[in-house]
């Protein structure tokens, strides 16, 4: 049972990083925010026919839940999708990757924390701090001194897909925090349903506020729609939340730390992305930050998030 778990929660960490070069090309086809809808709207009808059974369960309490959860993940996946249509898909995977560190850091408010959990350690700021220099590194080049770079980096050159990731990991972080409160209460089946179903709906509402939307249909667009809603959305909410049941919290949040190592190797293979010494210092100390928040065991439950 438990290998099965690893296995299953190792192809859904794979896809997750996959769909950011897949979603990264697939944008040359649709606006950000229409291709999110699209992409929500698919998901919640695979989930609506697969967990059909279970809408008879749903009351009003959990209405509300999977409100608050699915604002959350809307939020993620708009200033994710948004960012990565100016950043690279393996940059915008290691940003988002920070969602594992901000949980902790923003368990340090007491009424944000899960039921049951405790006060972040010292190892979680620790590897914030490691995190945060890792992203610096990662998204800004050196500041210039005379002919030469110097060591210190360039805050005049910030990208602003990199600014707009960094909020999906809020975004995430937050979703992570309230499924910490929501799914002890309600199963994951109507979890799901109405977390993705919400969440398409404040795509909905958002769409025209943000974005004039456009959407040619191409087949790669089409194949990442596919890909997006019914593997990477629809499927890997289900197969995480039963390998959750299963596996430590700490281990699965480890196995997502290969999520930004698989956009790297997809981006590199897929686009020819190559990272150069500086960049790449700054993804070894996100993952190094990362490692380190969750090597030591920490009160929180992390969830589902990816391109």
């Amino acid at each position: 049972m438990k290998l099965r778990a690893y296995l299953l929660m190792l192809f859904t960490v794979a896809v997750w990083g996959t769909t950011f070069v897949l979603v990264k090309d697939a944008l040359a086809d649709a606006t950000p925010l229409a291709f999110n809808l699209a992409r929500m709207v698919l998901a919640f009808l695979a989930l609506s026919i697969a967990y059909r059974r279970h809408w008879r369960e749903v009351s009003r309490g959990q209405l509300i839940a999977g409100a608050v959860v699915g604002f959350f993940l809307a939020m993620g996946y708009q200033f994710q999708t948004a960012g990565l249509v100016k950043t690279t898909p393996s940059k915008s995977a290691f940003i988002t990757g920070l969602v594992v560190v901000l949980v902790p850091l923003f368990s340090v408010i007491p009424w944000l924390r899960p039921p049951g959990a405790k006060a972040p350690r010292w190892n979680s700021f620790l590897g914030a701090l490691l995190a945060f220099a890792g992203i610096l590194l990662l998204t800004l080049p050196a500041n210039a001194v005379g002919k030469q770079a110097g060591l210190l980096p360039d805050f005049t050159s910030v990208n602003i897909g990199d600014l707009l990731t960094f909020g999906c990991a809020i975004g995430f972080a937050f979703h992570c925090l309230a499924l910490g409160h929501a799914s002890p209460r309600i199963h994951f089946q109507p979890l799901a349903l109405l977390q993705v179903g919400f969440c398409a709906f404040f795509m909905a509402v958002s769409l025209p506020l943000i974005e004039h939307p456009q959407m040619h249909l191409t087949l790669r667009l089409c194949v990442a729609l596919a890909v997006a809603a019914v593997l990477a959305t629809a499927a890997a909410f289900s197969i995480q939340s039963w390998a959750q049941s299963v596996l430590p919290a700490t281990h699965t949040a480890l196995l997502m730390t290969l999520e930004p190592v698989f956009a790297w190797i997809t981006s590199f293979l897929v686009m020819g992305e190559r990272l150069g010494v500086r960049p790449a210092s700054g993804a070894i100390l996100i993952l190094a930050g990362i490692a380190l928040t969750e090597l030591v065991p920490q009160p929180h439950v992390p969830t589902a998030h990816e391109a």
